[in-house]
């Protein structure tokens, strides 16, 4: 197995055990931690593996941390889809 794909499997059961453990501040803290690491490990898994094991990476990450996603989502829709100024 290649390293990287060992250090996306190794950064997917960190963010598993974050997850189980309790926290005050609904995990954002350790939610920015992971995706600060997260982003240049897919890099390297795709640089090494391919664009298709690349998406596949980036889809069991975004399962993962799916609350940062619809966040996103939603700030992006108010953004682009507000009316015009008065």
């Amino acid at each position: 197995m290649q390293l990287s794909l060992i250090l996306a499997c190794v950064w997917a059961i960190a963010a598993n055990v974050v997850a189980m453990v309790p926290s005050k501040s609904n995990h954002w803290r350790q939610a920015y931690g992971l995706i600060a690491v997260g982003v240049p490990i897919l890099g390297y898994v795709t640089y090494q593996n391919g664009p298709w094991v690349g998406l596949i990476v980036l889809a069991a990450g975004a399962s993962i941390l799916r609350w940062p996603l619809i966040y996103l989502g939603r700030w992006i829709k108010r953004a682009a889809f507000k009316g015009p100024a008065e």
